[in-house]
């Protein structure tokens, strides 16, 4: 038998009440993953439904996640849609951490956590038992308890359907936590890229209370450091920075702006 991973890092921060923070890499390069780890951040946002490879890629996702094993981050892989292929196929490789886009109803989101699981309830789960990189090949001990302990299945909250099914979805067993998105709950409510309008704070507000009160963790963006520290002390436990892109373009703009040379323009 081989060495395991060690355990699941982002799952122990949330469940034990403290506040995970991570950076979107819209680059999807190893080198930037395995960097991340180093600076010391929690996790690294992956996000599969808007860009990167598939995650039936094997070879590039295998890269990604050996870089962030090399440095001890936690992948959150966003799937593409919340087909249980994609969850089975992502785990297998050896994704711990994954989120479901644009669901729509608590039955979609059961099946999707069930087929993370090979014990679900008091019954059988439905995640397919092999010998994959998630265990080492067939030489991992104790794979199967380990899995259904160190995995986390999250769903993002974004569409008018997973909002009026909320509280049913909430109540789904073994959901990790809900992510609000914002920008996709502004298309649905009417207001495209509206962030601020009424009705789509009153729907960023209604998930996040909702999911304090039910006892489920809570994820979302960052927008600048004072909103992610405003986040933390209204119960966000999983908060993304910023982005790859976004950093590189602040800093360069801000090298331009002090550059002191004629650029003939």
């Amino acid at each position: 038998m081989v060495d395991t991973p060690a355990s699941n890092a982002l799952r122990a921060r949330i469940e034990a009440g403290g506040v995970a923070l991570g950076v979107l890499d819209n680059t999807y390069s190893p080198t930037l993953v395995e960097f991340y780890g180093e600076l010391g951040l929690d996790f690294v946002w992956l996000d599969l439904e808007h860009g990167g490879p598939s995650p039936l890629d094997s070879g590039a996702m295998e890269d990604l996640l050996r870089a962030a094993e090399r440095t001890g981050i936690e992948p959150l892989v966003r799937l593409p849609t919340a087909d249980p292929e994609f969850v089975r196929k992502a785990l297998d490789l050896g994704v711990r951490n994954v989120f479901l886009p644009r669901v729509e109803s608590a039955d979609e989101v059961r099946a999707a956590v069930r087929s993370a699981r090979f014990t679900y309830g008091d019954g059988p789960g439905d995640r397919g038992l092999a010998s994959p990189r998630a265990r080492r090949w067939g030489l991992a001990d104790d794979y199967v308890a380990r899995e259904d302990r160190e995995t986390l299945v999250g769903v993002t909250i974004e569409t008018a359907e997973s909002l009026a099914d909320l509280d049913a979805i909430l109540d789904v067993p073994e959901l990790g936590f809900v992510f609000i998105g914002p920008f996709d709950l502004s298309v649905a409510l009417g207001h495209p890229g509206e962030i601020d309008h009424p009705d789509v704070r009153d729907a960023v507000e209604r998930i996040r209370s909702a999911a304090v009160d039910a006892g489920v963790p809570v994820g979302g963006l960052g927008f600048g450091m004072d909103d992610a520290n405003r986040k933390a002390e209204h119960g966000y436990q999983l908060i993304n920075l910023g982005s790859t892109t976004g950093a590189l373009k602040g800093v360069v703009d801000g090298w331009l702006d002090d550059a002191a040379v004629d650029r003939g323009e």
